[in-house]
């Protein structure tokens, strides 16, 4: 198989992760900007390789399978770092529902693939607006730029959380026939 542009794109971001928990951990006074300036180049590159393999024409299966693990695999470790560095539990709850979420409804979907109705856990609108609050959100909390910033990623990871939470339900709810048959 022959990569393309879009592949690259989310290869990259594999790579990008285990920089950003280097990053994270370097033990100078910038090491908030690094690390938040590596997860949003990870951000950005999302945004890209899906828009260009779709303008490109461009789509593989090595990307649609590549490309959700990069996403889930990226922000499960910028949520376990935010928790690590704050160690309160309100932040661990909303990191917990997060993560707990993306392990449920991956097994949601894949389950339903089997059946041959994963078209009615496609993701939804409601799940790119928790993805964009969970991303601005895990930015000022990885940043810590100032008092107001962490305020506002609170503000942002408890909206995200609440989207989660309610996302999910919509994904249950779409497959509920399946799940209950005998």
């Amino acid at each position: 198989m022959k990569l393309n542009i879009p592949t690259y794109l989310t290869l990259f971001r594999v790579v990008l992760i285990p920089l950003f928990v280097i990053a994270f951990y370097l033990p100078v006074s910038y090491a908030p900007e690094i690390t938040t300036l590596i997860f949003f180049i990870a951000c950005i590159t999302d945004l890209f390789d899906g828009f260009l393999a779709r303008k490109l024409n461009q789509t593989t299966r090595l990307g649609a399978f590549l490309d959700p693990v990069a996403d889930k695999v990226l922000v499960a470790i910028a949520l376990v770092c935010v928790v690590e560095y704050y160690h309160v539990w309100w932040i661990t709850i909303p990191a917990g529902i997060m993560i707990s979420r993306e392990i449920i409804i991956s097994a949601l979907r894949e389950w339903m693939a089997e059946l041959g109705e994963r078209a009615s856990v496609a993701v939804s609108i409601w799940g790119k607006v928790k993805t964009t609050a969970q991303m601005l959100a895990l930015g000022g909390l990885l940043w810590r730029q100032s008092f107001a910033m962490e305020v506002l990623a609170f503000i942002l990871l408890y909206v995200a959380a609440i989207l989660t939470l309610w996302s999910m339900f919509q994904y249950l709810k779409a497959s509920k026939q399946s799940l209950l048959k005998p």
